[in-house]
């Protein structure tokens, strides 16, 4: 725990603790009676309800769309299987900004439904929840679907051959295996959704805001830092109860499972039902996914004069419509976003391994509260971790400022509980008695894990790689704060061309934007085809 432990205080809880005690210390007297204040206002009442039942709402609508989509990648074998499963992935790591502009194209004014049937979605809070859906879709999917694939098949045929209907089977053999999965997938999409900015900033209107997006305003806007400091004590406070919550009853149902090779699970469909369940997940991946991204590719292309590469020519150079934004060409970001995720995802790896492997000793309260604390930077404001880098890494022992290692710490920060929710599940399925048949047999400790968890944990290892990369490549509320002019991320350079006006820099914000979604796309699908061509050596 010492290396998680320690890199989570230094590049966590300081910088946020200090952001807080600057807002609630405010020239040398400690405002706490503010906390009260803030918390009686009406339009911060109205903020924390609208906070809450929509982050609710948007994770039981993701978990009843997505569960069947992590069914059949878990047991279905279909042409495309790799490819699909890449480009479901893809919107988790688009920026919020991107995103909400590309829903706004499908569902504003003038837009694809409006064109259509003349229906308007946009200021409404179903535009808010589809958004979400499709951000999260890939959660539920690669986590439960991960888990879902390496359950031996033939226990839930066991209960059906003894008199258990299909139903009743899934309910009490299947179903109780993979609660932990569902339970840290939904945890995940509530998170997310509980501090969303760019979609509800975006499609919300100024009818809609969530504590994030009150407290950038408060920020940015009104300059009121006791007013943010109290949201985001509010937040954190909100979000730790609800991890404490879910460590517990995660607890109560776990056990050991009997995991197979995903091979042996995966099969093509038979029968009318299962062909009709395939064709249904298609459809909603079509129609949920690839539709706004058809609508960014096309946009990227449709240029003043007609379609062709204009806007992509145009960010080879730092002139232009760009010329006052970015010190350097718009197209270096890609470059510097693949190596900033790298070295990210490299430091998750290593960070959220070594705490998944200390939460599977169960070594007493202070390893299950380190459980739900891992968690915590996904609930915390972006906006007050940010700030909070600028004003603590600042002077030496850590003077980061100049340093480019800033913006991969940062990204790694929202890597790591990826790591850990990924692994986790499976690192605690792992039967206590191989371990203890290998060290009877005497294999030191090092060995009994290279030889009987690695095997089984390195498709959740990759899994947790590819989780960590993209949730990098996609990073913005953070890094836009810490990353240097000259060295701008993907999303960054994005969100600087959507905030200028003109139809050049709008329209090189999506050719970016394309060039996000098939770096990621390929960076996937090479996971993909690595975990596959290793999966016969579990």
């Amino acid at each position: 725990m010492a290396v998680p432990v320690a890199f989570f205080a230094v590049f966590f809880a300081y910088p946020v603790t200090a952001i807080v005690g600057r807002g609630l210390n405010a020239g040398g007297d400690w405002q706490f009676g503010r906390i009260g204040e803030v918390l009686s206002r009406p339009d911060i009442l109205d903020v924390l309800w609208f906070t809450t039942w929509q982050a609710l709402a948007s994770t039981a609508l993701t978990l009843l769309i997505a569960l069947p989509g992590a069914y059949v990648f878990a047991r279905f074998d279909f042409p495309g299987k790799q490819v699909l499963r890449a480009v479901v992935t893809v919107p988790f790591v688009l920026p919020t900004v991107v995103v909400g502009t590309a829903f706004l194209a499908l569902l504003g004014r003038g837009g694809l439904l409006d064109e259509l049937w003349g229906v308007r979605l946009d200021t409404t809070v179903w535009a808010i929840l589809l958004a979400h859906v499709f951000f999260n879709y890939a959660v539920v999917v690669r986590t439960v679907g991960g888990l879902w694939s390496q359950l031996d098949p033939r226990q839930e045929e066991a209960a059906r051959v003894l008199g258990a209907g299909r139903f009743a089977a899934f309910r009490r053999v299947t179903l109780p295996a993979l609660a932990p999965a569902v339970a840290a997938a939904a945890l995940m999409v509530f998170l997310f959704t509980f501090t969303s900015f760019g979609v509800v900033q975006i499609l919300g209107g100024p009818a809609y805001s969530t504590l994030e997006v009150e407290i950038y305003r408060q920020t940015a806007q009104l300059l009121d830092l006791p007013t943010a400091a109290v949201l985001t004590l509010v937040q954190f406070a909100a979000v730790g109860g609800i991890l404490a919550v879910h460590a517990a009853t995660v607890r109560r149902r776990e056990r050991a499972l009997k995991l197979v090779d995903p091979a042996q699970t995966s099969r093509r469909p038979r029968g009318p039902g299962q062909w009709a369940l395939l064709g249904g997940v298609l459809l909603t991946a079509l129609l949920l996914i690839l539709l706004p991204l058809g609508v960014l590719v096309e946009r990227s292309f449709d240029g003043p004069g007609g379609y062709g590469f204009g806007y992509y020519r145009a960010l080879q150079s730092a002139g232009s419509g760009a010329s006052s934004t970015f010190l350097v060409p718009p197209l270096e970001a890609v470059g510097n976003s693949l190596r900033y995720a790298l070295v990210a995802t490299l430091i998750a790896l290593v960070v959220g391994g070594l705490a998944a492997a200390a939460l599977t000793r169960r070594a007493g309260r202070l390893v299950r509260g380190f459980d739900a604390l891992l968690m915590l930077p996904l609930g915390v404001s972006a906006v007050t971790v940010g700030f909070g880098f600028l004003i603590t890494l600042d002077k030496p022992p850590l003077d980061l400022r100049t340093s480019w290692i800033l913006v991969p710490l940062a990204q790694a920060l929202v890597g790591v509980p990826f790591v850990v929710r990924t692994m986790l599940p499976v690192l605690r399925a792992v039967d206590d008695r191989l371990r203890e048949a290998a060290a009877v047999l005497g294999a030191s400790p090092l060995r009994a894990w290279r030889e009987v968890d690695l095997p089984l944990v390195r498709r959740a290892v990759l899994v947790a790689a590819g989780f960590a990369f993209a949730v990098s490549l996609g990073e913005f509320g953070a890094t836009v704060f810490i990353a240097r002019p000259d060295n701008p991320t993907l999303p960054v350079a994005v969100a600087r061309l959507l905030g200028r006006s003109g139809e050049l820099n709008y329209g090189q914000a999506m050719a970016l934007s394309t060039i996000l979604m098939l770096v990621c796309a390929v960076s996937l699908l090479l996971l993909e085809r690595i975990r596959t061509d290793r999966s016969g050596e579990f």
